[in-house]
């Protein structure tokens, strides 16, 4: 019970106390420690493990989330600012960047376009670009002449989950 020694004896099964007085024989009060764990403790631990991990899973899914929102918002970004410096490249088209898109081949073939025509190239341009980077992607452009210089308002949607988010940006173009 107390202070018991655990060297048994090679030829019984008796136990000796440590100072050597009585020796114990399957007494009811003597059990030998047990080692491993019990069914309830495994179980107590799979509850903590599987909570824990249920949680890291829900964390997973919202930066994924997180992560599919900043690439589109960058995309936007990047999109706006390209219409951006296409547009102060051309400033003599004037309102034909909110006509409807049309292959000119302007870019890379040595054909000389008209002002709208490039616009139009270009319009053709951003629609490809918005639809393969953002989801259901738009792009509208608003031209404003009563502002001196005029503006053009560049906006950017598209659709994420439940909303529609949009990015906007007003150039100010000097003609020439």
């Amino acid at each position: 019970m107390f202070g018991l020694n655990w060297q048994a004896r090679a030829d019984s099964t008796r136990w000796r106390l440590p100072t050597g007085s009585r020796t114990l024989r399957n007494s009811c009060f003597f059990q030998p420690p047990e080692h491993g764990f019990s069914l309830i403790e495994v179980l107590v631990t799979l509850v903590i493990v599987s909570v824990g991990m249920l949680g890291i899973a829900g964390l997973w899914g919202h930066s994924l989330q997180a992560g599919r929102i900043a690439a589109h918002s960058y995309h936007s970004v990047t999109l706006a600012g390209d219409i951006a410096d296409r547009i102060r490249a051309n400033p003599r088209a004037g309102g034909a960047y909110m006509l409807e898109g049309e292959n000119y081949n302007c870019v890379g073939t040595g054909t000389n376009c008209t002002p709208e025509q490039l616009a139009q190239n270009d319009i053709l341009l951003w629609d490809r670009q918005a639809a393969i980077s953002l989801p259901n992607g738009v792009v509208t452009i608003d031209f404003d002449t009563g502002t001196a210089p005029p503006s053009y308002q560049i906006i950017v949607s598209w659709t994420e989950s439940a909303r529609t988010p949009n990015y906007s940006i007003v150039v100010p173009v000097a003609t020439f």
